[in-house]
């Protein structure tokens, strides 16, 4: 990694602040020079319009680039002195004209927003030792369901090395198993490798992935006394599958079993767009059954058969009625909150 890499590695340029500073504008780039120690030496600062930094030293004795700063290992005193001015105006740069990122990778950045928007809890940066780390704790239980680092990737892959971001997340182990054959997951680092995954977040799994999985991780860190007992709610996307139709035609159902369901629990049924509403109560009465498509490709080892107990209507139980009862987005099966089966049963007498 370059100086340049490394000072702005958590920054991201202000482009409002660029010009201010003395940058000027050529072409599709950010220019900025200062003569430096006496002006023995010119540093030449760009900027590409991707907000990438890239800089160099200019001898002004005979006009040529001095590298010697750049020579890995000992360096004389002079080499030194040269290298720290220039970091010097690297940072007063970065200071004034960047704004902080918490993390290296723009995945990275984007995963931690959504968790706050949906979660509410911010990047925890708990560690003096490792500045990068960044811990994600229920705000109700204190437990971790998430955290970020940034480590040397041969750490994941032995014949592999350079600096990555990952996250660390808390999975069931058959879906463990799974994940592991496909490509950006890996065996847990630093954390128990039976109940936690690693996943790289340089884009190889996209976004909707990751946070369903971590929407999995935050489950177990929930307080259940707050959960109804043994009651669930899962999404249903229209766009994929007619579940109106299929209850219609049957009242009985096959879908993708959550390994902690059982017969007898109860599940909502939450309809997306154009519905956007809780529509369907079910009862599981069948569970751990072999599943196996080939044809539609549809990856799931095994499904339950659930009943349908209850019909609402459509716009009864509302996303904005189910975000008075702090459910703010469904992406997969999760417990229901107690006062919202509570309220429920209220209005169905």
């Amino acid at each position: 990694m370059t100086i340049e890499e490394e000072l702005w590695k958590r920054a991201k340029i202000d482009w409002n602040k660029i010009l201010k500073y003395g940058f000027k504008k050529e072409n599709s780039l950010y220019k900025y020079s200062k003569n430096i120690m006496d002006d023995t030496f010119r540093i030449d600062i760009e900027i590409s319009k991707e907000g990438i930094v890239k800089g160099k030293i200019i001898d002004l004795s005979f006009g040529e680039e001095y590298t010697n700063f750049l020579v890995e290992g000992n360096m004389g005193s002079f080499a030194n002195q040269v290298k720290e001015e220039y970091e010097n105006v690297l940072k007063d740069i970065r200071n004034n004209c960047s704004m902080r990122k918490d993390f290296i990778y723009e995945q990275s950045n984007r995963i931690a927003k959504e968790i706050k928007e949906k979660y509410g809890d911010d990047p925890q940066f708990e560690w003096e030792k490792f500045p990068g780390y960044a811990t994600f704790r229920n705000k109700d239980s204190k437990k971790w369901y998430g955290i970020i680092m940034n480590i040397d990737k041969n750490k994941l892959e032995k014949k592999s090395n350079g600096e990555v971001e990952i996250i660390d997340i808390k999975l069931e182990p058959n879906e463990i198993e799974e994940l592991l054959n496909l490509d950006g997951f890996y065996s847990a680092y630093h954390m128990n490798k039976k109940n936690w995954i690693t996943i790289i977040l340089n884009d190889t799994i996209s976004d909707e992935k990751i946070l369903k999985l971590i929407e999995k991780s935050y489950s177990y860190t929930e307080i259940k006394k707050n959960k109804a007992k043994n009651e669930w709610i899962i999404p249903a996307n229209p766009k994929y599958f007619d579940i109106e139709k299929a209850l219609e035609q049957n009242h009985t159902i096959m879908w993708k079993q959550s390994t902690e369901m059982k017969i007898n629990d109860i599940v909502y049924i939450y309809v997306g767009n154009p519905y956007s509403s809780m529509m369907y109560k079910c009862r599981v009465i069948e569970v751990n059954i072999p599943f196996e498509d080939k044809k539609e490709k549809i990856k799931m080892k095994k499904v339950m058969k659930m009943e349908l107990t209850k019909k609402y209507e459509k716009g009864k139980l509302t996303r904005n009625k189910l975000k008075e009862f702090g459910i703010k987005a469904i992406r997969g099966p999760r417990y229901m909150p107690l006062a919202l089966s509570e309220y429920i049963n209220r209005t169905e007498k």
